[in-house]
């Protein structure tokens, strides 16, 4: 279980792929300084397992899911990712309960600079849009934000300077692809509803 409260910016320093699958290196010092084998870490929002430990690295396999499902596949060596290790019972909950199971894959429709913030549109699936409420919660690349404004295309964020600075989302552009995580309350419900149809 993550909050969506990004510790660190990664950089990506190989990626070997398989067939369908992918092998993932990480320069993290932060995140690495105390992990173990079989930790979770969200990458991009997208929970994976810690498979080896090297010098100020972790590493990551990706399965062919992972890589259907989410924006991992898109990445490269030298691209940067936002990092974050599991919440501990005895700590602040800053953003929301985040699974680090991605629903979709979003697209940047537009980013426009507004004063000192950024109001960054995305578009996403009709199907996960009936998720989202005016001003609840919702996880973009692992980072727990605010939906701002409801569009008929999906939804729109603002993100203020501390956000752009230490997460991707400061250098994000029209047609970068997100992963999307919507607020698991809304799911639960849904499927609560149905089952008692």
């Amino acid at each position: 279980m993550f909050t969506g409260i990004v510790e660190e910016l990664g950089e990506i320093i190989s990626i070997t792929h398989g067939e369908k699958s992918a092998r993932l290196s990480v320069k993290c010092p932060l995140v690495s300084s105390d992990a173990s084998l079989g930790d979770s870490i969200a990458i991009n929002g997208c929970c994976l397992t810690v498979i080896e430990i090297g010098e100020n690295m972790l590493s990551f396999d990706a399965v062919p899911e992972t890589l259907r499902c989410t924006n991992l596949g898109d990445l490269k060596p030298g691209d940067l990712v936002n990092l974050e290790r599991p919440m501990m019972l005895n700590g602040r909950l800053g953003g929301h309960f985040v699974q680090g199971h991605i629903d979709g894959v979003g697209k940047i429709h537009s980013v426009v600079k507004e004063d000192n913030a950024l109001v960054i549109s995305i578009e996403i699936e009709k199907e996960l849009q009936k998720y989202l409420i005016s001003k609840g919660s919702i996880t973009v690349d692992g980072i727990s934000l605010t939906v701002a404004k409801l569009e008929d295309y999906g939804f729109s964020v603002w993100i203020i300077p501390h956000t752009s600075h230490v997460t991707t989302m400061g250098r994000r552009h029209p047609g970068d692809r997100v992963n999307i995580e919507c607020d698991m309350l809304g799911k639960y419900i849904e499927r609560l509803v149905q089952f008692n149809k």
